[in-house]
């Protein structure tokens, strides 16, 4: 198992470089070609939400990306700081202004995206931080022949 760790400030003009970075060792991994798009969008998406919460909860610490090339899969595990009570979960408390509640519906419009981009997809949440974890089949080629 072969994994690829990049992190990156929480800045939008990064999201690119991860984008590229993806879709480079998913195409290495063996990701399916007329996939790759949408790895490449999934990871945009997951990105910019990361880079979004950091923003509005004041969060410096790096956006976390970890590529995993498994035998039969590949994934993505994009990771933000904004831990479970953080207030990102709905029903929060009444101390939601206007403003968060904009940030929570594109925060649900990324994630609707990505669903809709990625069969297997996981959410989580933890004291580590939010976690999007996606994951695409990939071909076995020559690998297998003697």
């Amino acid at each position: 198992m072969a994994t690829v760790e990049l992190r990156f400030s929480a800045l939008p003009e990064h999201v690119r470089t991860a984008r590229l970075v993806a879709a480079a060792v998913a195409r290495r991994a063996g990701v399916d070609e007329a996939v790759l798009d949408e790895v490449r969008l999934a990871v945009g998406e997951a990105c910019s939400r990361a880079v979004g919460l950091h923003e509005s909860h004041d969060i410096t610490s790096p956006v976390r990306v970890l590529l995993i090339e498994d035998e039969k899969k590949f994934s993505i595990e994009v990771g933000d700081g904004v831990t479970g009570d953080s207030g990102t979960a709905p029903g929060g408390g009444e101390a939601a202004s206007v403003p968060e509640s904009d940030a929570e519906g594109e925060d649900e419009m990324g994630l609707a995206v990505i669903s809709g981009l990625v069969d297997d997809v996981e959410v989580t949440t933890g004291e580590e931080g939010g976690l999007i974890r996606m994951t695409w089949p990939t071909t076995t080629t020559a690998a297998v022949l003697p």
